[in-house]
């Protein structure tokens, strides 16, 4: 199980970041593989490479603004979410995931 997932607030400093850490942590716990690109003012951080989206089951957005480079995903299942939503229910978003990967 691979998934991807794309944090970004308008400002996408510290609540970007606290969803990243979320769900990277539920993922863990979950026992899958997670990558997550940070978006916000700083510019793209720890961007997903062409390989991780080609073996991508999922992608989770936890978004408050615009994405940059959002074609990149245009054919993978997605759940989008606030980024309020991955701080609180990170392991609820996980089984999302999980759930919609195997589908």
């Amino acid at each position: 199980m691979n998934i991807i997932a794309i944090t970004a607030c308008p400002a996408g400093v510290a609540h970007t970041h606290m969803a990243a850490a979320a769900l990277e942590a539920s993922a863990k716990k979950s026992g899958v593989k997670i990558k997550v690109e940070k978006q916000g003012a700083m510019g793209i951080e720890n961007k997903i490479k062409d390989k991780e989206v080609a073996e991508a089951d999922v992608l989770i957005l936890a978004v408050d603004t615009a994405i940059a480079k959002s074609e990149r995903f245009n054919n993978i299942p997605q759940i989008k979410v606030s980024v309020a939503e991955a701080v609180k229910n990170a392991p609820g978003l996980i089984d999302k995931a999980i759930e919609l990967a195997n589908k």
